[in-house]
């Protein structure tokens, strides 16, 4: 299994976030869930984690939140990445009763208003959050 450096993981996340419609992006510990880091949304703890092997976010403001729009149905980055984690961990566990020597590559979750797209790799858990596209 290839292992990704930060600066690819980074470089994966910006063509991510550049898609039309991306309204936040985080970067997860693949080990932990802990978020690494995060970019349109609001984090209950201000501060930038002090392990993170990538840059913080400088998006911290209120107004970052999803591109200026507080929609009552978005969280905070931190529960939508313990979501993702959990997430994540359930669709694993699937992928190994399917077949024990197979791996989860990417979820897209779709709901009415919102889409994510999740990129596990072998260090980081990469998500973008857009617009659900016109079906």
């Amino acid at each position: 299994m290839a292992h990704s450096s930060p600066d690819e993981t980074l470089a994966l996340l910006t063509r991510l976030s550049q898609k039309p419609g991306v309204q936040s992006t985080l970067i997860l510990s693949r080990e932990t869930g802990a978020i690494v880091r995060t970019s349109g949304l609001i984090s209950k703890s201000s501060s930038p984690n002090p392990n993170s092997t990538l840059p913080a976010s400088s998006e911290s403001s209120a107004e970052a939140y999803t591109n200026g729009r507080k929609d009552s149905g978005i969280h905070s980055a931190e529960d939508i990445a313990s979501s993702v984690w959990t997430f994540l961990k359930a669709a694993g566990s699937l992928v190994d009763d399917l077949d024990k020597d197979d791996e989860v590559k990417l979820l897209r979750l779709r709901t009415k208003k919102n889409e994510l797209v999740i990129v596990p790799d072998p260090k980081f858990i990469l998500v973008a959050i857009h617009d659900t596209p016109p079906a």
